[in-house]
């Protein structure tokens, strides 16, 4: 099942600083997620100034079920280390022209 996952960072004067923190750890994770075909793609959202500087993150995700993910979610860096303040996940569909994103392992998962 795909999800998309929104993760908000703090509005504090110590949000980056948290951010710079757990970053490390959260991208090792991601890069594990992909391998194993359940992250198709994220991003840093950026702030809408002249610093743009990373204020939260957009996941998609291919999980079996919504209660794996929230188990990932426990233990995800950025949720441990206080980055995210506010998380919003929905149900999603892949639209058939990104299937590619999907590897091979795990197209069986995808929703057509």
């Amino acid at each position: 099942m795909q999800f998309v996952l929104i993760g908000r960072d703090g509005d504090d004067s110590e949000a980056l600083s948290r951010r710079m923190a757990a970053r490390e750890s959260h991208l090792a994770g991601c890069a594990l997620l992909r391998e194993k075909g359940v992250l198709l793609y994220a991003a840093a959202m950026l702030s809408d100034d002249e610093h743009q500087k990373m204020i939260g993150s957009m996941l998609v995700m291919d999980w079996p079920s919504r209660a794996e993910l929230d188990d990932w979610l426990k233990e995800e860096p950025y949720v441990k280390g206080d980055v995210w303040r506010k998380i919003e996940i929905n149900p999603c569909k892949l639209a058939p022209g990104f299937a590619g994103l999907v590897p091979a392992a795990t197209k069986e998962h995808v929703v057509h």
